[in-house]
């Protein structure tokens, strides 16, 4: 729903595959009409569909017609919906709304400190980690879906595994996915040996490593368009 030539987002994580963000801003609003998405959706061919996944270029939750949309699609696919979210715009009450239409949210939470979100996700003006982190508790007590975080350990980080372990404990997800980037970015990856030392402090969470998680085949509608997205399938 956040379709641009240049990267539009509210972050502008030091691990982007993507590079940096050329459209940097926490400003909501209508980049594609839901006409448009239902002109294309309607010329889908006839496909297997596990999950329709609102991710991609640029975070979902800029889309402020997201919640309509998330309704479009699953009126024409008959799939469930899931929608990866950076957490940037969660404490604003629209987004959550508009979150809540999914069937599950995979939500990003990288650092446990102001200091720290500054530093690995650069995030536009006006966001703040006390914003986000009252944001994904309010989520976490209204959402009815299926509630997962995503965290990404890299050296500026791969300390700080105990205290967001404690968040999330708080939060109380159904899955916590333990990553460090495999694609080709701006910082190394950490050794399988370093996230396995990390994955310890999640101990009784449901949490899975990179490393361990099984890779579904892809089978991409347009290479181009999928490539451009993830650079190393």
């Amino acid at each position: 729903m956040v379709s641009r030539a240049e990267k539009t987002c509210s972050f502008d994580c030091a691990y982007c595959q993507l590079g940096p963000t050329r459209r940097h801003s926490a400003e909501r609003r209508e980049f594609v009409s839901l006409e448009g998405l239902a002109r294309e959706v309607e010329q889908l061919p006839p496909l297997e569909i596990d999950y329709v996944t609102f991710s991609g270029t640029a975070e979902p939750t800029l889309a402020a017609n997201l919640g309509a949309a998330i309704r479009l699609m699953k009126r024409h696919l008959a799939a469930p919906v899931a929608v990866l979210t950076n957490s940037s715009l969660i404490d604003d009450p629209a987004v959550r709304r508009d979150l809540a239409e999914a069937d599950q949210v995979v939500a990003k939470l990288d650092a446990p400190t102001e200091d720290l979100l500054r530093r690995v996700n650069r995030p536009a003006p006006g966001i703040t980690f006390d914003n986000i982190l009252a944001g994904l508790h309010s989520f976490r007590r209204e959402y009815k879906g299926h509630f997962a975080l995503q965290m990404m350990f890299y050296q500026a980080n791969q300390d700080q595994a105990e205290a967001l372990a404690a968040l999330a404990r708080e939060l109380d997800p159904y899955e916590i996915e333990v990553n460090t980037p495999l694609r080709p970015c701006a910082v190394k990856p950490l050794a399988p040996e370093a996230l396995a030392e990390i994955k310890k402090a999640f101990s009784g969470l449901p949490a899975v490593s990179v490393y361990e998680a099984s890779r579904p085949t892809v089978h991409p509608l347009d290479m181009s368009e999928t490539l451009q997205r993830r650079p190393v399938l």
